[in-house]
């Protein structure tokens, strides 16, 4: 009798253990291309047979059986004399595996296969330093790490930015070409290029959870989602780099700004402002994960990075009980010090909201008029929303109303857009 639940743990299973069974193939095989495919393959193969014939004891090993049968018949169809396959099948066979066809009686089908913890950590971490590197595009080490190291399908990904399938699928296909043709090894990186190496980790990671806590466009404000996988790769990286501040550091700020999800939206999906949110909303149990991330990354010894700076700032606003508690002159003094770290316009700018609240109005202006005439904002809304509050701060009315009309115009994400028109109505 068929299994309805059969293709639910297949996607279950696959979300947690993709990662796992992708590293683990591209150590095998030496070709990550292969492996990613490999992968597919023993996932085509549990969609078809785990609901006729009932989940594995083991579904893991089950799925990494299939794959490393599938190496061995690519490499016989390669080469029937290849060194690389004739090492496959020793180790196979040492492991206590037959050669043959896929086992699928009950008996055979619950097989363990034996994991090493260690080597398997080791593998996804090599995973991800593959998808994340410096060679591909931005866009294509978010759409292979979601791919190889989140377990998300192509049209998930597709979804999640917005985009067609076809264009992540296409992302996807360039980016194991482009790391073929650079021959790029499996496996970490020289310790002279770890750190840089991990920041392109980091990096990606963080662009996963920006783009889900704040959807640069569409008709949701949060697209919890995105947000959840990024901090899933967030505490599976902390794992894998325990001694790394940044890794912490990079975590505490993801859990912190998750834990005001609860009250940065109302009823109806409408944003809800700092200054309004309802802070006995706020999730506690994420705000002590947050901070004992922060600690965690200021015990490594080495001072926090741009990441731990963030963390620091949200902490500042998890333990404060209102707007008007927060210690906005320690926000000020921590901008400040990240803005010498890891200048950016950005980072400017809100050092100048925080001004503005330490300070006043007055004295954050400035900040946000030397960023105007750079020019290195002209493409967001983000300056000309700042800008057109401090102005309605001042009683500057039209020139406010100037500046929020232009960051509607500039504003992508329909949630955030109405705010800025109820921010204009407001000015009469």
């Amino acid at each position: 009798m068929s299994d309805p639940t059969g293709r639910e743990a297949v996607a279950a299973v696959w979300r947690i253990e993709s990662a796992r069974i992708v590293g683990a193939l591209t150590r095998y095989t030496g070709d990550f291309a292969l492996a990613e495919d490999l992968a597919q393959e023993a996932l085509a193969e549990a969609l078809v047979t785990w609901p006729r014939e009932g989940v594995p004891r083991s579904p893991a090993g089950w799925l990494l059986t299939v794959g490393r049968r599938r190496a061995i018949d690519a490499f016989r169809r390669r080469a029937a004399r290849d060194e690389r396959y004739a090492a496959l099948a020793r180790e196979l066979d040492e492991g206590g595996i037959a050669s043959g066809p896929v086992p699928t009686a009950p008996e055979e089908r619950d097989r363990d296969v034996l994991w090493d913890p260690d080597r398997i950590d080791d593998d996804v971490l090599s995973l991800m330093f593959v998808a994340c590197h410096p060679v591909l595009s931005r866009e294509a080490r978010v759409a292979l790490t979601l791919r190889v190291v989140g377990g998300l399908s192509s049209d998930e990904i597709a979804r999640a930015f917005l985009v067609p399938t076809a264009t992540v699928q296409v992302r996807i296909t360039r980016a194991k070409k482009t790391l073929g043709a650079a021959r790029v090894p499996f496996g970490p990186p020289p310790a002279q290029e770890r750190a840089a190496r991990l920041g392109s980790v980091l990096n990606v990671v963080y662009v996963i959870f920006t783009e889900g806590s704040s959807a640069s466009s569409g008709g949701e404000l949060i697209r919890f989602d995105l947000a959840s996988e990024a901090l899933r790769l967030a505490r599976m990286l902390s794992r894998l780099v325990p001694d790394e501040p940044e890794a912490h550091g990079l975590l505490a700020l993801l859990e912190l700004t998750a834990a005001r999800f609860p009250a940065r939206t109302d009823a109806e999906g409408r944003p809800v402002l700092l200054e309004d949110q309802d802070r006995r909303r706020w999730d506690r149990s994420a705000i002590r994960r947050g901070r004992a991330a922060l600690a965690h990354a200021e015990r490594c010894g080495r001072g926090l990075g741009a990441y731990g700076l963030q963390a620091a700032i949200a902490e500042c606003h998890a333990v404060a009980g209102s707007v008007g508690e927060t210690d906005w002159e320690r926000i000020v003094l921590v901008y400040e010090a990240l803005g010498r770290l890891a200048p950016s316009p950005v980072v400017d700018l809100n050092r100048a909201v925080a001004v503005s609240m330490a300070r006043g109005p007055g004295a954050a202006l400035p900040i946000v008029d030397e960023l105007a005439a750079s020019g290195t904002l002209a493409r967001t809304h983000l300056l000309p929303t700042v800008r057109g509050e401090l102005l309605t701060r001042l009683g500057r009315t039209e020139e406010a109303r100037a500046e929020l009309e232009r960051a509607v115009e500039l504003c992508g994400n329909e949630r955030e857009r109405g705010v800025l028109e109820g921010k204009l109505a407001a000015l009469g």
